[in-house]
């Protein structure tokens, strides 16, 4: 029933209850009685019939019955919202209270197949707010490297700063050498070091993904981490290689070198090797601390193009570096 109609009909059953000015109540519950029941509901929603359906209401009658159920409603909304309140600060203020035996629960997700985790990423990277650091120690194929890419340019253009560290083994493809290439271009920060411990990803130091397969790049199967804490510690993991690591560039320190690049500490260095010197030996001939020494040992192994110190020696006796 439409509004016009259900006001003339309500209208209609006042001029025909109502002799001489006077409203006859008992033509009024013979009308209401015939009435049909659409325009019984019609009235009762508008509360221009009262609950026992046998009398009409007049139209302020109705509004003020309507204005009070109302007010009714308003504060019993306000007293809800007022308890919900207290309610949310209270459970606020025992979940940040101080518990010396709490524990975190640690969310974790495992994908058996890498692509399936490059579909997780591209989710993850979506939420990333402000910070991205990646470890590699190898590479995908270039058709990958090239969709990543376009993944990667994208966060940069959010504001997102992002490091990379990779291995040298992994930067001599020319698909890994071009890809790397594009992102330092595009403002990320890129180091490499001789080896990298592992091939993982942290987003804003609170979700970390590790390839944990068997595969040299940790193919067949990724580990998702969602914990700050768990993250922080893996954050240490990265700045550690990452202090020792040195800033990446196009030129290639390829295998054959003549060496003359080294510096008499570091020949030293490589002559102790040669001796079968432990680092604490070599150290304190030396003087120098242990992250020193592995920092040389670092360098020495990037400017021969080697991936470990069993390399980096047979290298250098073969180029007539050592005695």
């Amino acid at each position: 029933m439409t509004a016009s109609e259900g006001r003339e009909a309500y209208l209609a059953l006042i001029e025909r209850i109502t002799v001489s000015g006077v409203r006859d109540s008992t033509a009024e519950q013979e009308e209401l009685s015939c009435a049909p029941a659409e325009l019984t509901r019609w009235l009762k929603d508008r509360r221009l019939l009262d609950s026992s359906g046998e009398r009409l209401s007049s139209p302020e009658r109705a509004l003020r019955h309507i204005v009070l159920e109302h007010g009714r409603r308003l504060q019993e909304a306000v007293e809800g919202l007022g308890r919900d309140a207290q309610a949310l600060e209270d459970v606020l203020s025992v979940l940040t209270a101080p518990r010396p035996d709490r524990r975190e629960a640690v969310e974790i997700e495992y994908f058996p197949d890498r692509s399936r985790t490059r579909q997780r990423l591209e989710e993850l990277d979506a939420i990333s707010l402000e910070e991205f650091l990646a470890m590699r120690n190898g590479f995908p194929d270039a058709r990958i490297l090239e969709a990543s890419l376009t993944g990667d340019l994208d966060m940069l253009a959010n504001g997102i700063r992002m490091r990379m560290l990779t291995s040298q083994q992994a930067v001599r493809s020319q698909a890994s050498a071009r890809y790397l290439s594009a992102l330092i271009d595009a403002g990320v920060e890129v180091r490499v070091a001789p080896t990298v411990p592992l091939h993982m990803n942290i987003l804003d130091r609170a979700i970390v993904v590790i390839g944990a397969g068997p595969g040299p790049q940790g193919e067949g199967g990724d580990v998702i981490l969602h914990s700050t804490p768990v993250a922080r510690c893996f954050v240490k993991v990265f700045t550690h290689a990452w202090d020792l690591a040195r800033p990446h560039t196009d030129r290639q320190t390829g295998r054959g070198r003549t060496g003359y690049e080294l510096s008499a500490q570091e020949r030293e260095v490589l002559a102790l090797l040669a001796t079968g010197a432990k680092d604490e030996t070599i150290a304190r001939r030396l003087a120098c601390s242990d992250r020193t020494l592995r920092r040389l040992m670092n360098q020495i192994m990037e400017k021969l193009g080697t991936s470990s110190r069993f390399e980096a020696g047979v290298t250098a006796a073969r180029l007539g570096l050592v005695s």
